[in-house]
């Protein structure tokens, strides 16, 4: 189901705030006169949720595979597949957004997991 553009204009926001966390990044900002940039002191954070400039090299650093599936008798895809992650489309304003946001949630995931497992 999709939400409002305002909610998931946010949600994204929130999806890079906290991997610039699992990043290392702790002093993040965001400006009210630059909504939906976040910065730390003066360095601008990439926006990996809606650029591939940004997510691109993400994508690369962390070795994921971008996969897309296509339900028989249709023509585009349904769902994206970022590692073990899986987005539905649908979901998302296009298959662009769909497979960055994929892909933000696969590092995140990874990140996680190794904290995790280091700390057991």
């Amino acid at each position: 189901m999709r939400v409002s553009d305002e909610e998931y204009f946010r949600s994204c926001v929130a999806k890079e705030r906290h991997l610039a966390h699992l990043l290392g990044h702790h002093q993040i900002e965001e400006c009210y006169e630059n909504a939906g940039t976040l910065w730390e002191n003066t360095t601008q954070l990439p926006k990996w949720t809606r650029d591939w400039g940004a997510c691109g090299p993400l994508m690369t650093e962390h070795g994921i595979d971008l996969r897309f599936t296509t339900p028989p008798g249709k023509t585009t895809p349904s769902e994206v597949r970022a590692g073990a992650t899986t987005v539905l489309v649908s979901d998302h304003p296009n298959r662009d957004r769909a497979a960055m946001v994929a892909v933000v949630k696969e590092v995140i995931f990874r990140l996680e997991h190794h904290k995790a497992a280091k700390a057991a």
